[in-house]
């Protein structure tokens, strides 16, 4: 088969996960590179998106003698995950775009020829295709909302409440951000640290097993969370009700999802339920606020006291830990809406008409 028409159809598998992989030069770009061998590509259009056991359909890959062999080539290069419990046969499935194919050559950090190559057409495959894909239907992550009063016992919201939602995982991981290292590989990077990519469950074993990040405590997950918030990133997480993969520490300027939105105005994230809110009275003007603002959304006005645009507001909270006359926090908006339950989800984000 012509080596392009397989990229393709692989392209084509790949659009089926709930976050999909719209067709682009950029995107072909990208499985040239982390699928060089054409037993690999042969094996990848073979294998699902979802946890299989090898014997479990053996027809699958009857023909590949060797097909465990080329599986963990392939686990090791971050194209497929794998994962065992004890005394159970391994399950293994394809990687989709996120998480997956776009943060697994960066979650170790690894400076290599072919991080090289992969930053600057996964950059160019948010123009060409996957900001497109994020923003439709209903968006795969939102905010997570940070601040003295959210924190507040009986104040924050049931699927905002992070610290029992972490307490109540099974293990933990942390990486180094994947965009803040694509932006950097290209000589864009901020000054934003790195290592605050944090995933949950079965992908954070994954991750810690193939040296893509380091196993942490409850403690050190809200530690990093602490800093990232008070360093002005935004936590943003699975758009699921109950289910918690991933926290990702955002900035306006690298993000897959923030800076998109910055630069594109797509929805590429859910926004949280809470907006700014100023005390006029007691703001001192001093614009630490407006600095912080990944979104543009406050800002010093005439009156010198600083002023809240609620529209391009997401209610991160971010501008909130360092205002020294605590002027700034959050407020419920209007109307609150829940993250979508699972089953919603998945049927809106697997309907691709």
């Amino acid at each position: 088969m012509d080596r392009k028409k397989m990229y393709e159809d692989l392209a084509k598998h790949l659009d089926q996960a709930p976050i999909g992989a719209p067709m682009s030069p950029s995107l072909l770009g990208v499985l040239e590179i982390l699928f060089p061998e054409e037993e690999e590509i042969n094996v990848a259009l073979k294998l699902p998106l979802m946890n299989k056991k090898l014997s479990e359909p053996k027809e699958l890959h009857s023909d590949v003698p060797n097909i465990e062999e080329i599986l963990e080539r392939m686990v090791k290069r971050g194209t497929v995950f794998v994962s065992q419990r004890p005394g159970q046969e391994k399950k293994y499935r394809l990687l989709p775009t996120v998480e997956g194919l776009a943060e697994t050559p960066y979650w170790g950090g690894k400076d290599t020829p072919e991080t090289h190559k992969l930053a600057p057409l996964w950059l160019k495959y948010r123009e060409e295709g996957f900001a497109q894909e994020i923003s439709r239907g209903v968006p795969p992550t939102r905010v997570i909302p940070v601040s003295q009063t959210v924190q507040a016992p009986g104040d924050v919201l049931p699927f905002d409440a992070l610290k029992p939602m972490i307490e109540a995982t099974s293990y933990r991981a942390v990486g180094q951000c994947p965009c803040r290292k694509m932006k950097t590989l290209i000589g864009e990077g901020c000054d934003h640290s790195t290592e605050n990519c944090l995933h949950f469950g079965s992908m954070a074993r994954y991750m810690v097993e193939q040296n893509m990040g380091r196993e942490i405590t409850v403690e050190e997950t809200l530690q990093i969370l602490k800093e990232a918030n008070e360093e002005g990133l935004v936590h943003v997480g699975d758009n699921v009700e109950g289910h918690l993969a991933t926290i990702c520490n955002c900035c306006g300027c690298c993000c897959a999802f923030l800076a998109t939105k910055n630069q594109m105005g797509l929805q590429t994230f859910a926004i949280s339920n809470y907006v700014a809110q100023v005390d006029e009275e007691t703001c001192a003007g001093c614009g630490i606020c407006e600095e912080r603002c990944p979104m543009g959304a406050i800002a010093v006005g005439d009156e010198d006291y600083a002023v809240v645009n609620t529209e391009k507001c997401i209610g991160c909270g971010v501008c909130t830990p360092t205002c020294s006359t605590e002027s700034v926090d959050l407020t419920l908006r209007g109307e609150v809406k829940p993250p979508p339950k699972l089953e919603e989800f998945m049927a809106a984000r697997l309907n691709k008409s």
